[in-house]
């Protein structure tokens, strides 16, 4: 019998011909992550365990995003402590607020992680870096320190089930819109500690960052990971990575076996599919954009780690060049990375957020998780291109958050209710 996707990968990484779903292993990793909140966690059990070192302090990612640019004392504590312990241990992959941008962005554009290769990483969109054909996953602060210790993991085989999409996607329809459809019809929990491994024949007309949004969402479906075969648009965007200037022998092309046995399988025609609205409190909770009828809105969010890319911003921008937001509306633009953040000022889409009546922020995670810089109040209605829409997520308990992609965002803050750009 042959492997899917993240067997490959995880039977490679433990020294094993083969795994199958439900073995357990111990898993060499290639990259090791924390945010500034896992980190600190993670700093206090390396502490009580006397550790002096890490495994390889080129293997280790460390990047303040969460509550950056520092918010309160307690943040710049908590960052301090971060930003300290990377210097002392000559951590190689440390990157300063300012220098970087959000994790899940920073990973993928430089090249981090390559296909075939194993992350994991203290938040739960690691699993965003699957999109590039690798196993990347979120786990708890006590495991990142036993990994930060021994470079492994030991880590339970999951079954994987496939999801693949067939027709071609009509306009204005993104990888947002697929995975919110996927969850509206799969639901929430089917994944829970499953792989999910994207196929079909719509993927030729999915972006790589489209792809990147879907992985992303993974764990939105409960999954332990999400993750894309390896192609020539995957290979294409890793070529503009740092990394591939250096090492391009690196990127190997990984698909699953033909007789690879899946737990399950599904098949989603997205041909006629509509712009999809994830309504309160659950991005399972999708709707087709024509049930989404006189929804006034107070705050739009376009932007963070699931539609921070460059693409994202210029579809955003697109909507929104020559026109003004509503006078009710107020609108935070927030790219993935200082990279993109650079790449708009350059090309112009700084000037049209800007004049159009929107906050060009910095890259940081902020109002997506009612940390900062946009946090809502009470009764508030915000249409956000996030991954989450709980309640309380982020703001007052009693404020809403519709996800969406970034075309429909645009719109939204332009009409001062959830729209379709056809219909401003």
């Amino acid at each position: 019998m042959g492997m899917t996707l993240t067997e490959k990968i995880m039977a490679s990484h433990s020294g094993k011909p083969t795994v199958q779903p439900g073995e357990t292993i111990n898993m060499r990793l290639d990259m090791v992550m924390a945010n500034e909140l896992s980190a600190r966690l993670t700093f206090d059990i390396l502490e009580q365990w006397n550790v002096e070192k890490v495994f390889d302090p080129d293997k280790v990612i460390l990047i303040p995003d969460h509550f950056t640019p520092n918010k309160d004392i307690l943040s710049a504590k908590i960052t301090k402590v971060v930003r300290e312990f990377a210097h002392r241990h000559k951590i190689k992959h440390y990157y300063e607020q300012g220098r970087a941008g959000i994790e899940h962005a920073v990973i993928a554009e430089k090249g981090l992680v390559f296909p075939g290769e194993t992350l994991i990483g203290g938040d739960s969109h690691t699993c965003t870096s699957g999109a590039l054909g690798a196993f990347a996953t979120g786990v708890g602060s006590t495991d990142i320190a036993a990994a930060l210790l021994t470079g492994e993991i030991w880590m339970r085989v999951p079954p994987t089930i496939k999801i693949e999409y067939q027709g071609k996607p009509g306009k204005y329809i993104y990888g947002k819109d697929l995975i919110i459809h996927t969850l509206s019809q799969l639901g929430t929990s089917f994944a829970t500690y499953k792989a999910i491994e994207y196929g079909g024949d719509s993927l030729r007309y999915l972006a790589i960052t489209d792809r990147l949004t879907m992985a992303n969402m993974a764990i939105e479906a409960g999954g332990k990971n999400g993750i894309f075969e390896v192609d020539d648009v995957t290979i294409g965007y890793l070529k503009r990575t740092s990394r591939y200037l250096e090492k391009p022998q690196d990127i190997i092309k990984l698909r699953a076996d033909k007789d690879a046995d899946y737990e399950n399988s599904f098949m989603l025609d997205i041909s006629g599919l509509e712009p999809q609205v994830a309504f309160p409190f659950s991005p399972g909770n999708g709707h087709p954009i024509s049930d989404a009828k006189d929804i006034k809105i107070d705050q739009v969010v376009i932007g963070t780690c699931t539609n921070g890319w460059f693409e994202d911003m210029k579809l955003a921008a697109s909507v929104l060049k020559g026109r003004q937001i509503h006078p009710h509306v107020r609108v935070i633009v927030i790219p993935g990375s200082v990279a993109i953040q650079q790449r708009c000022i350059k090309e112009g889409l700084a000037e049209i957020f800007i004049d159009s009546g929107c906050v060009f922020s910095t890259s940081t995670c902020g109002p997506c998780i009612g940390g900062h810089m946009g946090v809502l109040g009470p009764d508030e209605v915000c249409v956000s291109t996030t991954n989450r829409n709980f309640v309380g997520r982020m703001g007052d308990k009693t404020s809403k958050s519709y996800l969406v992609n970034p075309a429909i965002a645009a719109a939204s803050a332009i009409a001062g209710q959830i729209m379709h750009p056809d219909n401003l």
